[in-house]
């Protein structure tokens, strides 16, 4: 939406989770002297000299969490696993009398999402009736990869009252549930990242699903295309910025489909934009070589 605003020639390049794929497609990019990119890396130490590469061509590289980049996209991981904790302690007070069993399916192998699962174990040590019955990685973070899981998990603990992590794995739990009979109304199941089954869930009467972390993706993937097109006028844009977590549940998911709807209009109301973003210093072609060569977060002192 962003680039077409800004008569910008938009591609998408898919690496289906295939490392040299995708600095073979980022090496391409670059001998086609592409401006700007955004990039999701794989894995990326490897991909590193590429994206360098790209910056001291003049580029712009926009980097959903990883370094090398121009700016930076990061969310402060252990506040966003902080919200969702803190949305099932309350649920655990009010509805299950203060205790629970709890499954949490962590990512703890990505070094850069770890910390949203410190944050979850820290806040739900507070509570004395709770007890965490699973603290597992599936084996793949997906659908089936969560369904997989719980299933394991369900052969030795049957009776399971709340479930986190991402809204993916957290989805494959919730279909595990469902099939085994075990999914209850009184349960807590949450996640991370907004994903569209996520929010038709949290919209379904009776759902287990009670609360998804949004990182409004539309809202940031905007404000990502409007700073390829601020670099390559010669413009200064931000060196980072966060994605401020947002706990959506059934009363304000209206609010925030409008918002993702419509994230032009987001971006350019001050009030609304910075209830979702947050931005922190500026680069320009001229400073490039300033690039952000490490894993900044917010949350860093």
């Amino acid at each position: 939406m962003a680039a077409s605003e800004r008569r910008l020639a938009y591609r998408v390049l898919r690496s289906d989770n295939n490392a040299a794929l995708m600095i073979r497609q980022v090496n391409g990019l670059h001998a086609n002297k592409t401006g700007s990119i955004v990039v999701a890396p794989i894995d990326p130490p490897s991909l590193s000299p590429s994206l360098k590469r790209m910056i001291r061509s003049g580029a712009f590289v926009g980097a959903i969490v990883p370094p090398p980049a121009t700016t930076i996209l990061n969310a402060p991981q252990y506040q966003t696993g902080r919200v969702l904790a803190q949305a099932a302690a309350a649920h655990i007070r009010a509805r299950l009398g203060g205790k629970a069993k709890v499954v949490l399916l962590t990512h703890d192998n990505l070094q850069f999402l770890a910390p949203r699962f410190s944050a979850m174990r820290d806040t739900l040590r507070r509570l004395p009736g709770v007890v965490i019955v699973a603290d597992i990685s599936p084996t793949t973070v997906d659908r089936p990869g969560g369904y997989r899981t719980m299933k394991m998990i369900l052969l030795a603990h049957p009776k399971v009252d709340v479930v986190l992590g991402a809204d993916t794995v957290v989805l494959g739990a919730l279909d595990a549930l469902r099939e085994a009979g075990k999914a209850r109304t009184d349960q807590f199941l949450g996640g991370i990242d907004g994903e569209r089954a996520a929010v038709a869930e949290l919209k379904r009467v009776g759902s287990p699903y009670k609360a998804s972390i949004s990182l409004a993706s539309p809202i940031f993937g905007y404000a990502m295309g409007l700073f390829a097109s601020d670099w390559l006028n010669g413009k200064s844009v931000p060196q980072a910025m966060d994605i401020l977590p947002t706990a959506l549940t059934f009363t304000n998911i209206a609010q925030y489909e409008r918002d993702v709807a419509d994230p032009g209009a987001v971006y350019v109301d001050p009030r609304r934009r910075n209830s979702y973003l947050r931005m922190y210093g500026n680069i320009c072609f001229d400073s490039r070589e300033r690039y952000l060569n490490f894993p900044w977060s917010s949350e860093r002192r």
